[in-house]
């Protein structure tokens, strides 16, 4: 036996199978509680639907509306909401440590731009062969990072050494 097909979106005329209702005219008007079919047929005789809008309350609260508008008005609602929504992304920055002044400027443009547009930035430190020898300039690297976007960005991960790499990840503020 299969189970009936499970409709998405408020119930609306025959499917509101509860013997009182609380309904709401077309005009937005309070018409109070009432027996269910009492309800239908006010919506049949308007020409519209009934549409169950708060399922939970006691009684349930319907109303009357064209059911084809109200589900076109919801998908432009959603449409909207998602399109307004900003996805935080990870960004990630090589460095080197002994980086030349001009590059390391070049490297700072971008990570503003990406603070500009809210997103996180990952400062990734590679040394290389005998660089190794010397961390504290790689330390002392990610703290003029760190410094230099003080006014714009806050640290969310402190430098820290993983391995032939120290990673440090900044968070527009």
């Amino acid at each position: 036996m299969q189970a009936p097909p499970v409709k998405d979106g408020p119930r609306t005329n025959h499917d509101i199978r509860v013997p009182r209702v609380l309904l709401i005219d077309q005009n937005g008007e309070k018409q109070g509680e009432m027996p269910t079919s009492a309800a239908l047929e006010a919506a049949e005789e308007a020409g519209l639907d009934l549409v169950e809008i708060v399922p939970n309350a006691n009684p349930p609260v319907c109303k009357i509306l064209d059911y084809g508008k109200f589900r076109f008005q919801e998908q432009k609602k959603k449409a909207e909401a998602r399109k307004r929504q900003k996805v935080v992304e990870l960004k990630e920055i090589k460095l080197r440590p002994n980086i030349d002044t001009h590059d390391y400027e070049v490297k700072a443009k971008a990570m503003r731009r990406f603070f500009e547009e809210g997103d996180k930035v990952k400062v990734t430190l590679r040394f290389r062969g005998r660089e190794m020898a010397h961390p504290e300039l790689g330390m002392k690297l990610l703290q003029k990072v760190k410094e230099d976007f003080d006014p714009v960005a806050k640290v969310e991960y402190e430098p820290r050494m993983e391995g032939r790499q120290m990673i440090m990840i900044l968070a527009p503020r």
